[in-house]
């Protein structure tokens, strides 16, 4: 995955995401950076704020709403189990009003019903009349990809659409040939499941690599400087070490430039399928902590984390790179398998979509989080031809490798 890695010259620009408090010499302990760290209450007060600004609503409401999205997980998990055989997705709604709607096949009906959390009750709908379930979508589509990939000239994007029940395509005009109707059929014949096709001009590919908090060093091969970011504090209960993404040289070190560099031990990457990680270990002591807003002013403590399974379309989720800053968005889908061969060949329905416009080149690796809640590692981005981000994709913190965890305040 060495050819990814794009050169300093064109990476410097970019972005990324810290976790990393300023390095000191090896084996030194390591100094907290002069940035303010976030109670719990700051951080949801912050995202609380961009939430508000999105959608017109208090900051206090705002607040609410975040605060019941962390907190009604575990029943929407139990229902998740309750309706098994007939689920679509569940799904977070923010307008006209704040709901969570559950999807489901068939046409028997179920009477809604309340989720109630310490910071509000939340209604809850039941949606029937979807086309398929997402356990019959996401087999399908582990069974068929191959073939529906072979059926077009690009490989497409292809997800699971939680609200109707159906696979996703997503596939340019010019593959549309005769229409999306014909070529819905045609893939419906090979997945045997309902399909619905987006004609969409854009392009996935994997985030450039730059700096930010970032991580440098030199290639072997051609003797240039690369640049990489970093996203969250693991450790295997040894050694303290931080992620980024898979595609950056295996060899690097943390750079500050008023403090100096903190050389990082490579100890192995894990770039193919359904994931982008790489980890690097120090000998230093790092703290659980990341930079949080656009000016690397304010820390954040990871205090919890998100499944990919427990995650839902709908969650208000951020993000936080060199390029683009600090900024917020909605889940869009949970079961997603990004175009061409950028997962060391083709990705896995694993990924996480998240609603742009803010992503660019340069925010790969950045962490993606709500609160204090780790959800996961930016891989990369869909861009429009014009260079707008359509969204991006993350890989669950689910597939850190076995026996690493994140560090948690």
């Amino acid at each position: 995955m060495r050819s990814l890695i794009l050169p300093m010259l064109v990476a410097a620009t970019g972005a990324a995401a810290q976790s990393l408090p300023p390095p000191t010499a090896p084996g030194a302990a390591v100094v907290m950076p002069a940035a303010i760290l976030e109670t719990p209450a700051d951080a949801l007060a912050r995202d609380g704020a961009d939430y508000a600004r999105q959608f017109g609503v208090s900051p206090g409401e705002a607040v609410r709403r975040l605060a019941a999205q962390e907190q009604s997980v575990a029943a929407t998990d139990k229902l998740a189990e309750k309706y098994r055989d007939r689920l679509a997705g569940i799904v977070l709604e923010h307008r006209p009003d704040y709901r969570i709607v559950v999807h489901l096949t068939g046409d028997a009906p179920v009477r809604p019903t309340r989720i109630r959390t310490e910071a509000m009750s939340v209604p809850v709908l039941f949606e029937t009349g979807a086309r398929g379930t997402r356990e019959q979508g996401i087999w399908a589509l582990t069974w068929h990809q191959a073939e529906i990939r072979a059926a077009l000239p690009r490989a497409p994007g292809i997800g699971f659409d939680p609200r109707t029940g159906e696979l996703v395509v997503i596939v340019p005009s010019a593959q549309a040939g005769a229409g999306a109707g014909a070529l819905r059929a045609q893939l419906e014949g090979i997945a045997g499941v309902p399909v619905q096709v987006r004609i969409l001009n854009q392009v996935d590919r994997n985030m450039d690599i730059a700096g930010g908090a970032r991580l440098e060093g030199v290639s072997p091969t051609d003797g240039r400087r690369y640049v990489c970011t970093t996203g969250f504090a693991v450790s295997d209960g040894v050694q303290h070490a931080v992620t980024t993404a898979a595609h950056c040289l295996d060899q690097m070190s943390y750079r500050d430039p008023q403090r100096g560099v903190l050389p990082l031990d490579y100890v192995g990457q894990w770039g193919w399928g359904y994931r982008d990680v790489q980890i690097n270990a120090s000998a230093a002591p790092l703290a659980p902590s990341f930079y949080s807003d656009t000016g690397k002013t304010r820390l954040r403590a990871v205090t919890g984390q998100r499944t990919r399974a427990a995650t839902r379309s709908g969650d208000f989720v951020c993000h936080r790179g060199e390029r683009t800053g600090y900024s917020c968005a909605l889940v869009e889908l949970t079961d997603f398998a990004p175009a061409g061969d950028i997962c060391g060949g083709a990705c896995l329905p694993t990924w996480v979509t998240v609603a742009g416009p803010t992503c660019q080149a340069g925010d790969s690796g950045s962490p993606v989080f709500s609160g204090g809640t780790a959800f996961g590692i930016l891989k990369g981005g869909s861009y429009r031809r014009d260079g707008s981000c359509a969204f991006y994709f993350y890989m669950s913190v689910d597939y850190l490798p076995a026996g690493w965890a994140l560090l948690r305040g």
